[in-house]
């Protein structure tokens, strides 16, 4: 839909207003107002230093974690403009409240072992990606469709020992498999959770915002080592292939439950190494954490093929019926790497971390059959700014041949340049800001490479999508 005059003057404002209180919270702590208050004999922070905007809440907090109840609400804010690129320009304004509710059964109802969760998600303002990028790496991390929906509804209980339990419910696949230890910074969603379940299984898979029925299994084999192995619905709407879930009918509010479709298998074996300073070692990282992650996802839906019909002919071809070819099953192996490389001898606050991310899969059935991710966040960067990240992001995402053989029938067919589609990239740099403990504000830039791994759109004839810049500026406050 068209942007108005009235809706960019407005986007304008929202984001030359954050960025002026971004600047003034990068002063000098000497500068902000700091201090405690006092009731009684018990010192209470000042407002401005308090764990959340709305604090105690008069005690009930505290009254309801005694009793095993947490409950926490954060709201999320953002202003992304792509400044070139793209098919239409302009700032877009998108936002999410979250609530979710921790229950210790052991605390509320002496059932020991077990947590209740249950979270709601509140999505507003529009998708930059959709209605101006195209693009095969989702600029933000939380922009939806607009729905009030449920989340996660999970119980995760402990079984035969501490070290063992088993999560049923609803759940968001991407809590707990695929994320790097050091991505969590970015704003691109697809640093997260990755380009290719994005752009490969159904809907983009059971991840943000969207979740599954399922069950899985952790288990501690040893100090440093967990074992992760689930089973899900593949498929939350129950639609057809990459169909937007959110769209379809009860799937907006999150309550479909559907158990209609495949099933997504997944296992991830972590290894974390090197927690503690090793007495006597000489090596360049020796006593810095790390991990390795090793893992899989595997589908037993029905995956189209990327050129060719149910009738042996190219989806390109005027002869074709238009109904891809279905392959069972598409399995998806995945290995992680995340390590501090330097800590601050003095300040062991001041550290960098880094993380490396690789996955592939079949090119028959997958738009994007190789993807590689990698990240460099520096914790407590200038003095003064403990809390503070500065961050550099980079993903790579390889269009598949079966794929590229598509474009080139589709030239062949219609006797006339069309482009083929090779890759896409992303770089992305970001600074997290802590204002204050409730209160984080991070300006963010983005330059995605060959948007849609080099593909054209309706009026642009056999020209290819022009390179995006987004810049954008994002607010988080965490109520409770």
């Amino acid at each position: 839909m068209k942007q108005t005059k009235r809706h960019k003057d407005k986007g304008c404002k929202l984001l030359g207003g954050l960025a002026v209180i971004l600047a003034m919270t990068l002063l000098p702590h000497a500068a902000r107002a700091e201090g405690t208050t006092a009731v009684g004999n018990a010192p209470v922070p000042a407002f401005w230093n308090q764990n959340t905007l709305l604090g105690q809440l008069g005690g009930l907090r505290p009254w309801l974690k005694s009793h095993g109840v947490t409950f926490g609400i954060t709201e999320s804010d953002e202003v992304m403009d792509n400044v070139s690129g793209g098919i239409r320009r302009g700032p877009v304004y998108d936002g999410l409240g979250q609530a979710t509710l921790m229950i210790d059964t052991a605390k509320a109802f002496g059932w020991q072992g077990g947590t209740l969760n249950a979270s709601l998600l509140q999505i507003h303002g529009h998708s930059i990606s959709t209605d101006h990028l195209l693009a095969l790496h989702t600029a933000s991390n939380i922009e939806a469709s607009q729905a009030t929906r449920l989340w996660e509804l999970w119980l995760d209980q402990q079984v035969f020992n501490p070290n063992i339990d088993l999560k049923i419910g609803q759940q968001s696949v991407d809590q707990e498999f695929v994320a790097p230890h050091y991505a969590a910074v970015f704003l691109n969603a697809t640093l997260g959770w990755p380009v290719m379940p994005t752009n490969d299984l159904f809907a983009g898979g059971p991840a943000y915002p969207l979740s599954s029925l399922g069950v899985r299994l952790r288990a501690k084999l040893g100090a440093n080592i967990t074992a992760f192995v689930g089973v899900f619905d593949d498929n939350p709407p129950g639609g057809p292939f990459a169909q937007d879930s959110q769209v379809l009918g009860s799937e907006a509010t999150g309550t479909r439950f559907n158990l209609g479709t495949g099933a997504l298998w997944m296992a991830e074996l972590q290894m974390r190494h090197d927690q503690q300073p090793v007495k006597g070692c000489t090596s360049l990282l020796c006593g810095l954490p790390g991990a390795l992650k090793v893992g899989l996802m595997a589908d037993t839906g029905a995956f189209p093929d990327q050129r060719f019909g149910t009738d042996g002919l190219s989806l390109a071809s005027p002869a074709s019926n238009g109904v891809a070819r279905p392959h069972r099953g598409n399995v998806i192996p995945y290995v992680i790497a995340s390590q501090m490389l330097w800590r601050d001898g003095g300040d062991h606050q001041r550290n960098l971390g880094g993380f490396l991310r690789v996955m592939a899969g079949p090119s028959d059935r997958n738009l994007v059959d190789f993807s590689v991710d990698a990240g460099l966040d520096l914790q407590s960067p200038f003095a003064g700014r403990d809390h503070d990240q500065l961050a550099l992001g980079v993903s790579y995402a390889h269009i598949s041949a079966r794929a590229r053989a598509l474009d080139a029938d589709t030239a062949r067919f219609n006797s006339k340049p069309y482009p083929l589609r090779s890759s896409e990239s992303l770089i992305e740099a970001t600074y997290l800001a802590q204002i204050n403990p409730w209160w984080v504000m991070q300006p963010d830039v983005q330059y995605i490479v060959r948007p849609g791994g080099g593909t054209t759109v309706a009026g642009l004839g056999s020209a290819r999508l022009g390179d995006e810049m987004i810049v954008g500026l994002r607010s988080v406050v965490t109520f409770q």
